[in-house]
């Protein structure tokens, strides 16, 4: 970046009650500009480093404001669920989203990712996975209920890769996380009921 500058002066009265072959009124104090403004020069100067680009820490206080998803908590069996059969939790919300920011000037790319989940399961658990999970049969997240109601919800956290100006690619320092919206479901007991098939 270049800027045209003019640098010009002017005279100060000097504690001798002088300004140089200028004239100073009686009674003028020290320090009171006196006469013109003369120009010394002019020229363009660099002044990119007076605005470097955006520093990693710099970025990660704009990482921290975006609008990341929240990503929602889905389980199976969907509604209530039974003692004996495990809940199966997964999310089907979006895992990475671009950004494009100005930053002082600069055109800043920030790649978020879901890096890490975890699972609030509502009786006192928590379950920490690095994947979405997934519904049945290639499920990887279970857990097993007692008899009662729960509320489980997901807290996602989020990691990011920025470039500034298009430029190589780098880590965003530190991390951020986000809640989902919770779900409320009842884990009951099932009890066998024996029937007369000829009735």
């Amino acid at each position: 970046m270049v800027q045209d500058l003019v640098i010009e002066r002017q005279r100060l009265v000097q504690q001798d009650g002088t300004a140089g072959d200028l004239g100073v009124p009686a009674g003028t104090p020290p320090g009171s500009p006196i006469g013109p403004w003369e120009r010394l020069d002019r020229g363009c100067v660099d002044i990119t480093a007076l605005n470097p680009p955006p520093s990693p820490g710099e970025v990660f206080r704009y990482f921290q404001t975006l609008p990341l998803p929240q990503l929602p908590t889905r389980q199976q069996p969907p509604g209530n669920a039974l003692v004996g059969l495990p809940v199966i939790f997964f999310t089907d919300g979006p895992t990475t989203q671009t950004f494009t920011l100005d930053i002082r000037g600069f055109t800043v790319d920030i790649t978020a990712t879901a890096t890490g989940f975890t699972w609030h399961t509502g009786d006192g658990t928590d379950l920490t996975t690095t994947t979405p999970g997934a519904p049945y049969p290639r499920h990887t997240i279970s857990h097993d209920y007692a008899t009662g109601t729960y509320t489980a919800a997901l807290t996602t956290t989020w990691t990011a890769t920025f470039s500034v100006d298009g430029g190589i690619t780098a880590p965003v320092p530190g991390s951020t996380t986000t809640d989902g919206t919770p779900v409320t479901f009842a884990v009951l007991q099932a009890r066998p009921v024996l029937t007369n098939p000829f009735d």
